[in-house]
């Protein structure tokens, strides 16, 4: 690789999945736990795996709440995480760019 490419690689989003959920992320200011569960067609211990990956790099936050007596766990996007999904996707442009025959 040359130093022209710019962005950073982000071994966090080399998994579909979490590529996905940051990608929705981005787009969404939260996003619910059923709704990625549905959108991504994933079963609840891999989507839930993915997303606590995702929180320990402090890319997303997760915030309970109740609708009446049922549980609501949302998601949303940090400041962190939004700059270095950025970061990663200048890396994956300027690397197509760079490659284009």
């Amino acid at each position: 690789m040359t130093d022209e490419l710019k962005g950073n690689y982000d071994k966090a989003f080399e998994n579909v999945i979490r590529l996905r959920i940051m990608s929705i992320l981005m787009v969404n200011e939260q996003y619910d736990f059923n709704s990625f569960k549905e959108l991504l067609e994933v079963t609840d211990g891999n989507l839930a795996s993915h997303l606590r990956y995702l929180e320990k790099q402090e890319y997303i936050e997760v915030e309970k709440s109740f609708i009446g007596r049922k549980p609501l766990t949302n998601y949303k996007a940090t400041a962190l995480g939004r700059n270095a999904f950025q970061q990663h996707l200048e890396f994956l442009e300027n690397l197509i760019h760079q490659n284009k025959a």
